[in-house]
């Protein structure tokens, strides 16, 4: 029998052994893309338990901040809310956590929870309910009195070299301002254009961030060329201050064709508070994806596209807590179609972005291996992404069956790895779960003879998967 997560944790082969600890294991980590608060960062927030850096709960402004999958965990196991989100006291929510997790075979949350107790606070005793008193005393203690367990020394502790947030357009970036003045904070952080709100025009507050976006460049946008000139205003805002990245979170991906004449009719139909049509929403939705598209290659922004999530299924919890408070579930879309279009029509013009697509769905997993293939191009290795495993599918499995597939279909060797998409700062510890599996894995092909042992290659796959590919992708 293995030892309970020892150095060795997941790594079934010498060869597997071998790429991890003298490869994988010794790389910066490039987070690309999670949901960390660039003001924590930049005051260095301490946390003052480990309730607030796992949980969270409620802010002052009455929203709630912190690590959804915890909290479905613990709903799960039929504990009341008021030890998820509310307000009891921490050890008694810590207590109960400690009690879910136990029950936590086979989820990766238990993976991650204890290598996070391991890498951050020299913890390598289960998390149960007999252990949890001792365990909430020695992570306290490190987290109120240690001077490296702060916000940035979190960061440090991992060698994380960048860090990609998730601002949304008509945000002031003044903490990724005063970062990237501050001589102090070793990371690069670097704010991601996400302008959901603006292209989502069938869902509730549109009209009203149309307004904010209008107050925040300055002039009104009665046409929807000067809602797309605004969104161009405020890219090249994000640009100048480092932004690399940006992402679009859609239901589904659609495309419709239009004639520009027919948009402005749908913009000054939802502007005017009408509800607009599913097709009415569509044509909208593609003509400002294709906009932005060819915005992001002119200006060398990698394009994000995750789909295929059913939001919000829980209404009770949804309107008491808000968007991000664990109950999405994974959606059925066909919508793959859609997305070959909107990249045909960009390439088309020859201004199609560096994109990464990331499906909710592992049924789109050959699909979307499949479809890359098709709009790949010279000088760009892997222009065109299959993301890594996201969300309900950052697991074990999950993981594995993604790099198989882009294995299968493209080229895994290219691929620009795994991302946290987290709002936690001990979540890094899900980059080296990543890691590990990426090396057993290939350590298994080349101990099975279906890849030569041959170090060089195998040292260049691994590092670049690792760390070396996403430095290119994104131009850091």
């Amino acid at each position: 029998m293995k030892a309970f997560m020892d150095q060795d944790f997941l790594l079934e082969t010498e060869t597997a052994k071998h790429l991890f600890h003298d490869y994988a294991e010794k790389m910066p980590l490039v987070d690309y893309h999670c949901h960390l608060n660039p003001k924590e960062i930049y005051e260095d927030r301490r946390f003052d338990n480990m309730v607030e850096v796992w949980l969270g709960g409620e802010n002052p402004d009455g929203t709630f901040a912190g690590d959804h999958y915890k909290w479905r965990l613990m709903r799960s196991n039929g504990v009341e809310e008021d030890y998820i989100t509310g307000n009891k006291p921490p050890y008694e929510r810590f207590l109960k956590f400690a009690e879910t997790l136990e029950m936590a075979v086979g989820n990766p949350m238990y993976h991650w929870c204890h290598l996070e107790l391991q890498q951050f606070f020299g913890v390598y005793e289960p998390l149960t309910p007999e252990s949890a008193p001792r365990i909430w005393e020695i992570c306290n203690e490190k987290l109120r009195n240690d001077p490296d367990m702060t916000a940035r020394g979190l960061i440090r502790k991992a060698n994380v070299a960048f860090i990609g947030t998730t601002d949304d357009p008509v945000d002031d970036l003044r903490y990724h301002e005063l970062i990237a003045a501050d001589p102090t904070v070793s990371v690069v952080v670097s704010p991601s254009f996400r302008p959901d709100k603006g292209v989502n025009i069938h869902k509730a507050g549109w009209k009203e961030y149309v307004e904010k976006l209008s107050a925040v460049v300055g002039k009104e946008l009665p046409t929807f060329a000067d809602l797309l000139a605004a969104l161009e205003t405020r890219l090249d805002y994000f640009c100048a201050r480092g932004c690399k990245i940006s992402d679009h979170g859609l239901d589904y991906v659609p495309f419709r064709e239009y004639a520009c004449e027919e948009i402005n009719a749908i913009y000054q139909k939802a502007l005017a508070g009408a509800a607009v049509t599913t097709e009415e929403a569509e044509a909208f939705q593609t003509a400002v994806l294709r906009h932005l598209g060819k915005a992001y290659a002119q200006r060398n922004v990698v394009m994000q596209i995750h789909y295929s999530c059913l939001r919000n299924n829980n209404q009770r919890i949804f309107d008491a807590q808000g968007l991000d408070t664990g109950v999405d579930a994974i959606a059925q879309n066909t919508c793959g179609g859609n997305v070959a279009k909107l990249l045909s029509a960009l390439d088309m013009e020859n201004l199609c972005p560096k994109t990464i697509l990331y499906s909710l769905n592992p049924v789109d997993n050959a699909q979307l291996g499949s479809l890359i293939g098709c709009f790949q191009t010279a000088q760009i290795p892997g222009k065109i992404q299959h993301g890594s495993a996201w969300w309900f599918n950052d697991n074990k499995t999950g993981m594995i069956d993604q790099m198989i597939s882009l294995g299968n279909l493209g080229l895994l060797g290219n691929f620009v790895g795994m991302l946290t998409d987290s709002r936690s700062f001990l979540s890094y510890a899900r980059h080296d779960y990543f890691r590990r599996i990426l090396c057993n894995l290939i350590g298994t092909w080349v101990e099975n003879g279906e890849y030569p042992n041959t170090e060089s290659s195998l040292q260049k796959i691994i590092e670049g998967i690792s760390y070396r590919n996403a430095v290119r992708y994104f131009d850091l």
